[in-house]
């Protein structure tokens, strides 16, 4: 019976173990979780979702104070199309992050960076350029590209000295969007080094409409490896979304994928940076809990805990600390719902905003409980104390229970 440790993803001539954390944002991909699954061998991202704002809590920088008091005059102001980001400082908190984490990496393993495409700040080619740039400036392994198609982003690294030598790799959730990603950049003669498989059951943001259960990660992965053979492209595919053991992974390294992405099992490890009262939250978790809907302003549909305090909440857009997911026009669709409700309630003290949320407020507080479709089944991953919360876990004892163990079992906790 295999494992996952029989295995290798390859990047040219050197090997891996074939586990990568998946990059989950505003810091709960940490450093100390990526670097722990560097350490062991395999690749581990950090998020550079609002990273002025995790550079200000690591570093003692005041990036996100001192853009809320240069934009303070524009607070009650429903047009948030003034609000701009400044790039000097993206560059300087990217490199921050970026750099302090690579100079404590330990092991034969590496460290990428997930930058996803939603985050448009007002400017969305000119913000994901130099957070691109920054991070391979400051010598970050590779850049996964997330959240969007990514058609342009090749692009705009296209000078950049370490354009070929980083590892850069998109995540699609179909073959005609990896075939969209192939043909826009054939000019440049540069292929994806990886190319991450993301399914209808993974977490946060998904790559489907609400008829996502319609799909399937195998049929998907087939699709890709078949297609990527036809046309005679060496490009390492890896599965994601949904792969809860060692033994779920292994039947994907046998059926054509070069590695598995996981993230679910590792946000109740004792390095993610979900604040410890969440982390039991998704213990709890029962299947019925776990629900997709389309509040995010980016117009993707959403998995996340029914009970996420995000839903509903109708506070005052963030855009003058935040506004990360302000369009190139500075609009965002929550912004839209806020308004509707303060014209339909003009009286009222607090409004309520159920059809879109504050993504950026909620996130950078914890709020939004975003989560993969296995969420429920953390719990029997460990083990239950005295007090009726549940023990946390160590990102190694995580790693290697997915690198060895067989016959669909877990390992619980000593």
């Amino acid at each position: 019976m295999k494992r996952v440790d029989d295995f290798r993803l390859k990047f040219g001539k050197k090997e891996f173990v074939p586990i990568i954390v998946g990059g989950m944002g505003v810091d709960i991909s940490t450093a100390e979780l990526a670097l722990e699954a560097a350490r062991l061998g395999g690749i581990g991202h950090i998020s550079d979702a609002m990273v002025p704002d995790v550079s200000d809590r690591r570093f003692d920088t005041s990036f996100v104070k001192d853009k809320t008091k240069f934009y303070k005059y524009n607070l009650d102001n429903s047009d948030k199309s003034s609000i701009k980001f400044d790039l000097g400082v993206l560059a300087d908190a990217t490199r921050r992050h970026v750099d302090a984490t690579m100079q404590a990496k330990r092991g034969e393993g590496l460290v990428f960076v997930n930058c996803m495409e939603k985050l448009t700040m007002n400017a969305p080619r000119e913000t994901l350029q130099v957070r691109m740039a920054s991070a391979l400036d400051a010598g970050i392994d590779g850049i996964t590209l997330s959240a969007g198609l990514h058609l342009g982003s090749f692009g705009l690294l296209a000078d950049h000295p370490r354009f070929r030598d980083a590892k850069l790799g998109i995540i699609v959730s179909s073959v005609r969007a990896l075939q969209l990603f192939l043909r826009k950049n054939a000019k440049l003669n540069r292929l994806p080094d990886f190319v991450i498989v993301e399914g209808p059951l993974a977490g946060g943001h998904l790559g489907f409409g609400m008829d996502w259960a319609q799909y399937d990660l195998a049929t998907i992965i087939a699709e890709i490896v078949q297609y990527l053979k036809t046309e005679q492209l060496d490009i390492p595919v890896i599965a994601a979304g949904g792969i809860f053991t060692g033994s779920d992974a292994v039947s994907f390294l046998e059926t054509g994928s070069a590695a598995v992405q996981v993230a679910t099992r590792f946000t109740v490890a004792n390095e993610c940076g979900l604040p410890d009262k969440v982390k039991q939250e998704y213990f709890r978790a029962s299947e019925e809990d776990i629900i997709v809907n389309t509040i995010s302003p980016t117009g993707y549909p959403m998995r996340m805990l029914r009970n996420t305090p995000a839903i509903g909440s109708g506070i005052r857009p963030g855009c003058e600390s935040y506004g990360y997911l302000l369009d190139g026009n500075g609009n965002c669709a929550y912004i839209t719902a806020y308004n509707r409700e303060v014209a339909l309630h003009p009286d009222a003290k607090t409004i309520s905003v159920m059809d879109k949320t504050c993504l950026c407020t909620h996130m950078r507080n914890y709020n939004c409980w975003t989560c993969g479709h296995t969420t429920y089944r953390l719990k029997d991953t460990t083990r239950r104390l005295a007090d009726g919360s549940y023990q946390t876990l160590s990102a190694e004892h995580i790693f290697k229970d997915y690198q060895f163990s067989v016959d669909q079992k877990v390992a619980l906790p000593g």
